[in-house]
C-alpha cells in the first residue's frame, strides 16, 4: 500500500467503526509532557545559541552533548540555571569544569568556568557560579553548557524554552 493510501486509509478507519448516521466526536488527547523544573539562562543577558545539541546515536561516538552559548566576552559571569549542590569543580582534561546537582538526576556542567566555589556548596537559582575563560569556541567568546539526566546528555534549551513542535489546528468547526 503506497504512503498516501495508508496515511487515508488511517484517517478513514474511525468513521467506518461508528455506527450508521450516527456522527464520531473526537476529545482532545492531552500531550504528556514532563514537568521541568524553573530553570533560568545561565548567562544573562538571553545568550544567542552559537551551537546547537547535536547527540549522537550511539553513547560511545562523537556528537555535541550539550550546547554553546555565545557571550559578551570572556570573563563574562555564568549563574547557576537552578537551585542545586555544586557536586564537581576541577580541570577535565584541559578545561576548568563546575557541575552543579540538582536532584532528581539532574545535573548542569559548564566549561571553560573558572570557579571559587568547592564541590559541596549550595548554590541559588541565578547565583554566580564562576566566570567564562577563553578557548571553548575558536572565532567566539562562549561556554559550553551541558545537562544529563542520570547517564544521558539531554537538551539543556528545554529547560529555559518551549521546544515543542508547532502544531496547526483548525479554528472551528465547518459550517
Amino acid at each position: 500500500m503506497t504512503p498516501p493510501a495508508l496515511l487515508a486509509a488511517l484517517l478513514l478507519l474511525p468513521a467506518s467503526l461508528a455506527p450508521t448516521g450516527e456522527t464520531l466526536a473526537f476529545a482532545p488527547v492531552p500531550m504528556r509532557t514532563e514537568a521541568a523544573p524553573s530553570w533560568q539562562w545561565p548567562l544573562s543577558p538571553r545568550p544567542p545559541v552559537v551551537r546547537d545539541f547535536d547527540p549522537p546515536p550511539k553513547p560511545w561516538l562523537s556528537g555535541h552533548r550539550g550546547v554553546d552559548l555565545g557571550t559578551a566576552s570572556d570573563g563574562a559571569q555564568v549563574t547557576s540555571p537552578a537551585a542545586g549542590t555544586v557536586s564537581f569543580v576541577g580541570v577535565v582534561v584541559d578545561r576548568p569544569v563546575i557541575t552543579i546537582d540538582h536532584g532528581n538526576g539532574l545535573r548542569s556542567s559548564f566549561e571553560p568556568v573558572e570557579s571559587s566555589l568547592a564541590a559541596g556548596s549550595a548554590v541559588g537559582a541565578g547565583q554566580a557560579i564562576g566566570t567564562v575563560l577563553p578557548g571553548h569556541c575558536p572565532a567566539a567568546s562562549c561556554v559550553h553548557w551541558g545537562v544529563r539526566r542520570g547517564e544521558d546528555y539531554v537538551n539543556p534549551l528545554q529547560f529555559v524554552m518551549d521546544l515543542r513542535p508547532s502544531i496547526l489546528l483548525p479554528l472551528g468547526a465547518p459550517p
